[in-house]
């Protein structure tokens, strides 16, 4: 199969089960609220080594916020529930609730699992902490030295997807990352999913393993193209000479398809040569999410 001059692979991303949220901070403005979401999606790229995947979803209007003011859509996703509250807690208490202004709400509505977030959050308040229930939920108040810092006591969770993911195969290093960045773009406007790694573009692809007993990860020499003659199973041509790959985690399935299917559309052009997936023949997650499938 191809799209314009590019290849597409007959192969499958191999994707697994997640847990995930979705936060919505509000502040008195549009940058605060975003101030705080980019602090709270630092550091969380990977489960690998950062305990979390998150990224911002999209920023919302004031007539779509709970107390109808600016606010951004953050989602989190971690590999069991017990973690999902605890980095939660952690992030919303030390990148939310520092930040000047902002409030925090459930942003996920039909799932019936949940976490206490701020329930935990409250005993910051030393006993000055009031709750109130408005429509059956409950909201604390936690005084703060700019006024109070609102949070609802449970978020929602639910079971998610993680790991979809497209790597581009380019001639040079300029269109390939031209290409990555206007695929994420692409990709970001899919509800209900984020692009955990910087600006959505991950150079440093992993493989499961390692030559090393104490690293679960390494790098996919396989991929690396300064390694193209010294490897026998490289899985580059002697024209690719760039790799970049974009990692997909949502709420489900079709999410990260729909995702999938806008960033190769938008990526296929002169001089990326083909796009693939990374996989592990089935071994490390249940989702096998075929390219040419997606894009029938």
């Amino acid at each position: 199969m191809k799209i314009k001059s590019t290849e597409i692979d007959k192969t499958f991303a191999e994707a697994f089960s997640l847990w995930g949220a979705r936060i919505i901070i509000t502040a008195e403005t549009i940058e605060w609220a975003k101030t705080a979401a980019h602090s709270m999606t630092g550091f969380a790229t990977s489960v690998i080594g950062c305990g979390c995947e998150a990224g911002i979803e999209t920023e919302l209007a004031k007539t779509k916020t709970p107390d109808k003011r600016p606010g951004v859509s953050v989602l989190l996703f971690t590999l069991d529930k017990k973690n999902i509250q605890e980095r939660l807690v952690e992030r919303i208490g030390q990148c939310v609730m520092t930040c000047p202004t902002t409030s925090c709400y459930n942003g996920l509505y039909d799932s019936e699992e949940t976490v206490n977030v701020g329930g935990q959050l409250r005993y910051f308040g030393d006993s000055f902490q009031i709750s109130k229930k408005l429509n059956g939920q409950r909201f604390w108040r936690i005084p703060v030295m700019d006024g109070e810092f609102i949070i609802e006591e449970e978020f929602k969770v639910q079971k998610s997807v993680g790991g979809g993911n497209i790597f581009l195969l380019g001639e040079n290093p300029d269109v390939t990352l031209q290409a990555a960045k206007d695929a994420a773009q692409s990709m970001r406007k899919i509800s209900g999913v984020i692009l955990p790694f910087p600006d959505g573009v991950v150079r440093s692809g992993s493989k499961v393993g390692s030559k090393y007993k104490a690293l679960s990860a390494s790098t996919n020499h396989a991929f690396c193209p300064t390694l193209k003659g010294i490897v026998e199973d490289t899985s580059l041509d002697d024209d690719v000479n760039c790799v970049l790959e974009i990692v997909v985690d949502g709420f489900d399935e079709k999410a990260v398809k729909s995702a999938m299917r806008a960033g190769i559309k938008t990526a296929a052009r002169k001089g990326i040569k083909k796009i693939t997936a990374g996989n592990y023949g089935g071994k490390l997650g249940q989702y096998k999410i075929n390219l040419h499938d997606i894009l029938k």
